[in-house]
């Protein structure tokens, strides 16, 4: 049961990463296309925490953090462009 679990859990998470890399393609506007890549990278973060706890390796999951973090910051940035237009 644990196996089809993590099975449909990667299948779905699959499907998601491919909508938001078309998301990222066909958007039009500048702050559409980083609000899709901060879903792409969330959609990341959490199969590396699947295929972290189905493999039992830590590594995986220290990689989502630092993806999580510098997610964080760079949707920061961008946000504060778009509304400043400036970064710092």
């Amino acid at each position: 049961m644990h196996e089809i679990v993590f099975y449909i859990a990667m299948i779905w998470l699959v499907i998601l990463f491919c909508l938001c890399v078309l998301m990222i393609v066909r958007a039009k506007s500048g702050l559409v296309r980083v609000l899709s890549l901060d879903t792409l990278t969330l959609v990341l973060v959490a199969l590396l925490i699947v295929y972290s706890v189905t493999t039992g390796t830590a590594y995986y999951l220290d990689a989502a953090v630092v993806l999580s973090l510098i997610s964080f910051i760079s949707v920061i940035a961008a946000a504060r462009y778009h509304a400043e237009r400036r970064l710092f």
